[in-house]
């Protein structure tokens, strides 16, 4: 091969590994972002929350569906990464911001069982949506629309299941942000989505009505670091897909765990004292993070503090 050959293949090579690294911004008023994570994960991550997206040859396997309102939007960025209907949709809780969406996403992918792929009978005109069965039971206890209600549960502490050439785990969290969260494991790809357990970029939030407390999302977080095993010198590694906010890795992990657990600890000291919610936010119990993670006006470190005192002193 000549020079000039050689040279134009490594400039295509060059360029194509520069589109594939690179962010790629889907639009400027939805302000959402296709961003390759790790193996054949990659994550479209908006101002309200992160989707991941498995993708290969069986179709896309997708975590977490974003608002309704953003249906066209998700659907547009995973259909940029591979032209195949969506096989699987996961939730990793009931809430909006998680399964808002599922009904619209699940009406547009197709959901092919591998065995009866050659009988139509084996072909269903929806993609599947797999969640913990608690999540089902809430949904339609809620009298929530049928065609968002999960159509695979499950009820064990772990269940599992192989898409596109990789183990897909899902790992229950009793009492987290509800008490039907999943964590969802690419074991090859070696990336964890948290869903709501691990928000990157505020406080967590918890629904005590959906069976949450701030013990199970300190649970969920211990959870996660058994998964996620960091590269050398604590860089790389196991990347982890947070609810909200960016990429991060185990030590990101580590710390906001740690922060978490100060500050429930500082609360439930408040709390054995006897003072009141009122006295525990004038304590100020997040001072030291609230430059961190106190930015988000509908979740407030008051809100935050005053959400933690309910769940340990039991009050709604």
């Amino acid at each position: 091969m000549s020079t000039g050959r050689i040279v134009g293949v490594a400039l295509l090579v060059a360029t194509a590994l520069a589109l594939a690294l690179a962010p790629m911004r889907l639009d400027a008023q939805g302000g959402l972002e296709i961003l390759p994570v790790q193996g054949s994960v990659f994550a479209l991550m908006g101002p309200g929350g992160n989707t991941a997206v498995q993708i290969g040859a069986e179709g896309p396997l997708v975590v977490d569906t974003q608002p309704a309102a953003l249906s066209e939007r998700v659907l547009a960025a995973i259909r940029g990464l591979t032209p195949r209907p969506i096989r699987h949709i996961v939730l990793t809780s009931g809430n909006d911001q998680t399964a808002g969406g599922a009904a619209n996403l699940s009406k547009a992918g197709r959901y092919v069982r591998l065995i009866d792929s050659i009988d139509p009978r084996g072909i269903d005109a929806r993609a599947s949506i797999i969640a913990h069965l608690n999540v089902l039971t809430r949904m339609t206890s809620a009298g929530q629309p049928s065609d968002s209600w999960p159509t695979d549960t499950y009820f064990t502490p772990e269940w599992a299941l192989f898409s596109n050439g990789e183990a897909v785990q899902f790992i229950h969290v009793p009492a987290a942000r509800s008490d039907g969260d999943t964590i969802v494991f690419f074991r090859r790809s070696d990336v964890v989505s948290t869903g709501a357990i691990f928000d990157a970029a505020a406080y967590p939030r918890f629904d005590p009505a959906a069976g949450g407390s701030i013990n199970g999302i300190i649970e969920g977080l211990n959870r996660v670091l058994d998964l996620a095993i960091p590269g050398e010198n604590q860089e790389g590694g196991t990347v982890v897909v947070p609810g909200r906010g960016r990429l991060a890795d185990e030590t990101d992990v580590a710390n906001y765990r740690d922060m978490v657990t100060i500050v429930r600890d500082r609360v439930r000291e408040l709390v054995k004292k006897g003072r009141t919610v009122d006295q525990v936010r004038h304590a100020r119990p997040t001072s030291d993070y609230d430059g961190l993670y106190g930015g988000n006006p509908d979740w407030t470190p008051d809100r935050f503090v005053e959400a933690v005192y309910r769940s340990l002193a039991g009050t709604r």
